[in-house]
């Protein structure tokens, strides 16, 4: 296998970024690392064709004397038995405008890719090459957070002879401050009657007017009584005659 991929990125810049096992994590694309592991370790999920295959392993970049880079990885499937074993050597070439990464070497793989189409596998290795040269280009290192400082603002001085505010006004509690308790009285027993019937109504408690004394007139129950003993007088003189004749 042997693929070129041109980045508008200087050579000494590159050489920093493959020299940074976080770095490089960065740049695989899709990469999900395990924690605790290596930095270039973890899970990816390759795209071939219409099919995904996902994968477990680690790379290791190690640096050459000759400026060279031998990157080797090794994977097996999630969901499987297959697996995979990479043997590269990546060369930085300066170029006008950038730099030339040249990947040339071997790999071998057994179990689900066998079975696809081989140009299918072999585009989704080149587009694999190409996203890494290019992310390992555009990773940097990231900025340290500076601590923040909290601006305090000067306190202003209160100017000198200001006036204070006056008093607030007391109470005078010589004076009742209600009605008396006979006017509330009233005022209460009035809520929830209609206006109409409020100016009408007739006074009640203290303020009620005193009824006149009601008196019989003994007149009245002599007229009522004398017809109904003449009535009675009557019956028994009717009966008293009746009762001679039969005899």
């Amino acid at each position: 296998m042997e693929h070129e991929v041109f980045v508008p990125v200087t050579v000494e810049r590159l050489r920093e970024a493959l020299g940074d096992p976080v770095r490089v994590a960065r740049a695989v694309p899709g990469l999900q690392q395990d924690a605790g592991a290596d930095p270039v370790a973890g899970r990816l999920k390759v795209r071939v064709g219409s099919h995904s295959i996902t994968y477990r392993g680690a790379v290791r970049v190690t640096g050459r004397d000759d400026g060279s880079y031998a990157v080797e990885g090794d994977a097996t499937e999630t969901r499987g038995t297959g697996s995979v074993t990479l043997a590269l050597t990546l060369r930085l070439r300066d170029t006008e405008g950038g730099t030339t990464l040249t990947f040339d070497g071997t790999a071998t793989a057994d179990g689900r890719v066998t079975e696809l189409p081989q140009d299918a596998v072999g585009s989704a290795v080149v587009r694999l090459l190409n996203r890494f040269a290019e992310a390992l280009g555009e990773t940097e290192e990231e900025p340290e957070e500076k601590p923040e400082q909290s601006e305090e603002k000067p306190e202003t001085p209160e100017p000198v002879g200001t006036p204070e505010p006056p008093a607030p006004p007391v109470d005078d509690f010589t004076e009742p401050a209600g009605p008396p308790a006979e006017a509330a009285h009233a005022r209460r027993t009035m809520i929830g009657r209609s206006a109409e019937e409020v100016d009408h109504a007739p006074p009640r408690g203290r303020y009620a007017p005193v009824p006149a004394p009601q008196t019989v007139a003994s007149g009245a129950t002599l007229r009522w009584a004398a017809p109904a003993a003449a009535v009675v007088l009557a019956s028994a003189i009717v009966v008293t005659r009746v009762l001679r004749k039969r005899r």
